[in-house]
């Protein structure tokens, strides 16, 4: 079992930078794979980012692509979304999930643990 738990939303104005912080515990965290999702109003969830356990690959969506950095501190159980340059589309909430996986996850149906949600909101 993991548990994850998000921090860091809040209001930014557009152009602004937020660091979203998922703080894990449970299992061994090394050696699981972790993303980051978001929900906009009225639209379904989708895959934002994910980092493998070692850190060294990382996949983003096109919309985030140059904009968002996915990190990872094993030391502190903790995975970070890095968000800059935001833009109102990017509202949204952030989801953390986690899975027991050697390789980068891109899809929600491959994830077994999530957080409850951070929310971003970001003004024009």
């Amino acid at each position: 079992q993991v548990h994850v738990v998000e921090s860091g939303g809040g209001l930014v104005q557009a152009g602004d930078s937020l660091r979203l912080s998922c703080a894990a515990s449970g299992r061994t965290f090394k050696t699981i794979t972790m993303g980051w999702f978001r929900q906009a109003p009225g639209k379904e969830r989708e895959f934002v980012a994910t980092i493998t356990w070692s850190g060294t690959t990382t996949y983003y969506a096109d919309s985030v692509k140059g904009r968002f950095t996915i990190s990872r501190d094993n030391a502190k159980n903790t995975v970070y979304l890095q968000m800059n340059s935001l833009k109102p589309e990017d509202t949204a909430v952030y989801y953390c999930a986690a899975v027991q996986s050697l390789s980068p996850r891109q899809f929600e149906y491959e994830y077994d643990y999530w957080g409850q949600g951070t929310q971003v909101t970001v003004s024009s």
